[in-house]
C-alpha cells in the first residue's frame, strides 16, 4: 500500500525554482507534523523542512533557510516544498514523511540543479 507519493522534481538551472508535492495517506498525515528530507549519493538523509500539524510553525536548517518554504493543505493530505534560488548542492532525492515517527519511505522525487 503506497502511503507517500512525492512529485514535482526535475532538472533546473542554478538559481531556478521547483515546487515539490507529497500526498500522504490519512493515517500518516492527519494530526501529525510533516517534513521534507533529502539524500544525495554517499550522504545521509537530512531534514530540509518541517511543518507542524496546524501549519503554523515551520523549521528550516540554515542550509535552506530563506530559500525553501514548506506548506500543507490539510484538506488534501498534501505537503508542499517551494524551492527557490536552487544551488547545485541542492541536488538530491527528496522525500516527505511524518516527522515523529517517520513511516515507511516513499520513492522520493529527484531534483537535479545544474551549474
Amino acid at each position: 500500500q503506497v502511503q507517500l507519493v512525492e512529485s514535482g522534481g526535475g532538472l533546473v538551472q542554478s538559481g531556478g525554482s521547483l515546487r515539490l508535492s507529497c500526498t500522504a495517506s490519512g493515517s500518516i498525515f492527519r494530526g501529525n507534523a510533516m517534513a521534507w528530507y533529502r539524500q544525495s549519493p554517499g550522504k545521509q538523509r537530512e531534514l530540509v523542512a518541517q511543518i507542524s500539524s496546524s501549519g503554523t510553525s515551520m523549521y528550516y536548517p540554515d542550509s535552506v533557510k530563506g530559500r525553501f518554504t514548506i506548506s500543507r493543505d490539510n484538506a488534501k493530505n498534501t505537503v508542499y516544498l517551494q524551492m527557490n534560488s536552487l544551488k547545485p548542492e541542492d541536488t538530491a532525492v527528496y522525500y516527505c514523511n511524518r516527522a515523529y515517527p517517520p513511516s515507511d519511505w516513499g520513492q522520493g522525487t529527484q531534483v537535479t540543479v545544474s551549474s
